[in-house]
């Protein structure tokens, strides 16, 4: 089941799962808002034990969910969202799991497409024990007035798995593996998966053009992997 609550600065968030559960996760929406495809995500996570949350990002704009074939939609509602925004956000979700009984080492964060950018950044903030990013783009140039992941990857202050599909058309292999590179200067525990023959948005079935069922089964027993791996039980 799916609670909506208003927390810290009037950033909604979505919730699934049990408050009472061992770990938490913050799930980071697509480019298209917090659909039935993240709550389906978030419901999937609640499943392996963790008290899932996904903030709605779009709030500035009226949360809108996002048809995924009105990307010039998802572009205006993209615009809305800033770097200060989104530190905004990011906290206020980590508050929110604070209160929630939830430390930084309890707590995971997960992101596709635009959310996969986000995750990389918030794992820069200190506010998790470990992130996964799913075809997060912005790793040569900045999005959202922050800088490039490349530019980014020393300040990680979590384990990070990067999960991205080779035929993605928005993020070639090479800055893939330059990022792969760049993100050992952290000195943070880090993984990047390459799937051959997935493209942009391979995780989502709600796109049956871009889905991958096998890459998007393996990316997600890794993610489900690496938390078990580097988080730990709320104290």
């Amino acid at each position: 089941m799916i609670i909506r609550h208003v927390v810290e600065g009037g950033l909604p968030v979505q919730s699934a799962g049990d408050a009472g559960s061992a770990r938490a996760v913050i799930v980071i929406q697509e480019a298209f808002g917090v659909n039935d495809h993240i709550r389906a995500v978030a419901e999937r996570f609640a499943d392996q034990g963790y008290y899932a949350v996904a903030p709605e990002l779009f709030h500035r704009a009226g949360s809108p969910e996002i048809p995924y074939d009105q990307m010039p939609l998802a572009m205006e509602a993209i615009a809305t969202i800033s770097g200060p925004g989104l530190t905004d956000d990011l906290l206020a979700a980590r508050a929110f799991l604070d209160d929630a009984g939830y430390d930084v080492a309890s707590t995971g964060i997960v992101g596709y497409c635009m959310g996969g950018s986000v995750t990389f950044y918030g794992a820069t903030l200190g506010i998790v024990g470990a992130a996964a990013t799913f075809y997060g783009g912005g790793v040569a140039a900045g999005r959202f007035g922050l800088p490039s992941l490349l530019e980014q990857a020393p300040n990680l202050t979590a384990p990070w798995l990067g999960l991205y599909g080779d035929l993605d058309q928005g993020i070639p292999p090479e800055q893939v593996e330059q990022l792969r590179t760049a993100v050992t200067a952290s000195g943070q525990p880090t993984e990047i998966v390459r799937y051959a023959d997935a493209q942009h948005g391979f995780n989502c079935d709600a796109r049956p053009a871009v889905y991958n069922a096998a890459a998007s089964r393996d990316a997600m027993e890794r993610t489900f992997a690496w938390f078990a791996q580097h988080l730990h039980d709320r104290p």
